[in-house]
């Protein structure tokens, strides 16, 4: 069951320290951070999803937004409006491709907002993830003859290749995701988005002869990631 709750406390801390230079010497800890995980986006990103990614106030992201704007180490632009009021600025890391994905991002939020629309909107986006991560292991050359050890870190190694840099405990049976290609559309819909990323990880356990029900998701769990389950918790 994926549970859409997670812990969106702007009271808590921020990224780890991660080193970045611009204009003016190097950046604080949670600046840097905020600047590899816009890097990490294939598209322009709100203040407001990369706030709820690094569990910090929007205003204190703004800021430090701001400061890299000013050092020349991110871009901002106006979105397209919708609705009243002023259109929300959309950011990039300067150094980012522009044409990396961001074709299959905007597709990935038009998919996203129309599965929200329906009846069931995260049944189907589990269901849709599990056949994509059924195929992508087959791909992998996935055998269902491996142990449940071998078969999440197999998942692990997926999630990575896909760039949502987890880290894995020793058992690879907890797993941070402390990135998210589809980071403004996950924020915007995460129903569907950390739906279809559920969805992924039991496909693909599947695959790979384990347990697909073991597979749960906590998405935003803490400031930076979110916590993938790959196998219940030992008492």
């Amino acid at each position: 069951m994926i549970n859409l709750g997670g812990h969106d406390d702007p009271r808590r801390g921020g990224f780890g320290p991660s080193p970045a230079v611009g204009r003016g010497g190097p950046l604080s800890g949670p600046r840097a951070a905020l600047l590899e995980t816009l890097r990490a986006q294939a598209a322009p990103t709100t203040s407001a999803a990369l706030a709820r990614a690094a569990g910090l106030h929007q205003n204190t992201v703004r800021e430090h937004l701001d400061a890299l704007v000013e050092r020349g180490l991110a871009t901002r632009q106006a979105a397209a409006p919708a609705g009243r009021g002023r259109p929300a600025w959309l950011y990039r890391a300067t150094d980012a491709d522009p044409d990396a994905a961001s074709e299959y991002a905007g597709l990935a939020t038009a998919l996203a907002e129309a599965i929200h629309r329906g009846p069931h909107p995260v049944d189907e986006a589990v269901a849709a993830g599990q056949g994509w991560g059924r195929d992508l292991a087959r791909q992998r050359g996935a055998t269902p003859d491996r142990t449940a050890a071998a078969a999440r870190r197999e998942v692990v190694e997926m999630f990575d290749g896909m760039g949502f840099a987890p880290e894995a405990d020793a058992r690879a049976a907890t797993v941070r995701l402390t990135r998210c290609p589809l980071l403004e559309a996950a924020h915007r819909y995460p129903d569907v988005v950390c739906g279809v990323h559920l969805g992924l990880a039991r496909g693909a356990l599947e695959e790979y002869g384990a347990d697909p029900d073991a597979a749960d998701l906590v998405p935003f769990a803490e400031p930076g990631a979110c916590r993938l389950a790959l196998a219940e918790n030992r008492r």
